[in-house]
């Protein structure tokens, strides 16, 4: 699935959040923009939700784009069990085939089996050392999602958690933090460093992010940090 960096999209909501802060409105009308962006960036979605939980991953404040999106969330908090909760527990990305037919969380499954979600992909939001909730987008048919998707979804993460973590501080509402900012750079950076392999190589950007990731994993270093040295290491264009 070829998806772009939603760096636009990541721009905008954070412009409009910038002016939530600036006006003081309250933390579920920021996140209801955030699950707005989410659900137009991930194809094939028909609902997107974001949540933040407390330690014990009782819901504190939620936003969705659909009815059925809260219906499902509710159930998961309802019955302690989903793939937005598990998201959340184990502090990493869960893709779901076919709700219909995964066995991991059979109560949730059945709950839901009358609306229309049967893919979904959820991943943590985490900021610092803290999981601070999840995100999750849900799709009506069957195997919409591949590990691209859930990549895709992990590129807002951090910058979300980021700047839900920064809303919720007694900190000046006007300033965005230094860490939002360094996340931004981070995505910027990842999709420079994209482009010089989609040039160098001809191949599209799921397949540089990937290229990029498997160097990451083989160095150690985290994913901007090689897209860091791939910037650095490319000669400037000359006339």
């Amino acid at each position: 699935m070829e998806q772009n960096l939603p760096l636009d999209e990541l721009s905008v909501v954070i412009g409009r959040i910038r002016g939530l802060l600036l006006t003081e409105e309250k933390v579920d009308r920021a996140v209801n923009l955030l699950a707005r962006a989410i659900k137009d960036a991930v194809p094939g979605s028909i609902g997107a939700g974001v949540s933040l939980l407390d330690g014990q991953g009782r819901r504190t404040s939620a936003g969705f784009t659909d009815r059925l999106v809260e219906q499902a969330d509710a159930l998961q908090y309802e019955l302690r069990q989903g793939p937005c909760l598990s998201a959340w527990a184990a502090e990493e990305t869960v893709l779901v085939d076919d709700v219909s037919s995964d066995p991991r969380w059979p109560e949730w499954s059945a709950a839901v089996a009358s609306l229309p979600v049967r893919s979904v992909v959820s991943t943590a939001l985490i900021s610092g050392k803290e999981c601070i909730g999840a995100l999750k987008v849900y799709a009506a048919l069957p195997s919409v999602y591949d590990p691209g998707a859930g990549r895709l979804l992990e590129l807002f993460a951090a910058p979300t958690a980021t700047l839900l973590s920064h809303i919720q501080t007694s900190e000046a509402p006007h300033r965005i933090s230094a860490g939002l900012q360094a996340a931004l750079h981070s995505r910027d950076t990842v999709n420079r460093a994209c482009g010089i392999l989609m040039e160098r190589h001809g191949i599209t950007h799921e397949q540089a992010l990937q290229q990029l990731m498997r160097q990451a994993r083989k160095n150690g270093n985290t994913l901007p940090q090689v897209s860091a040295e791939m910037i650095a290491g490319t000669p400037a264009n000359r006339d």
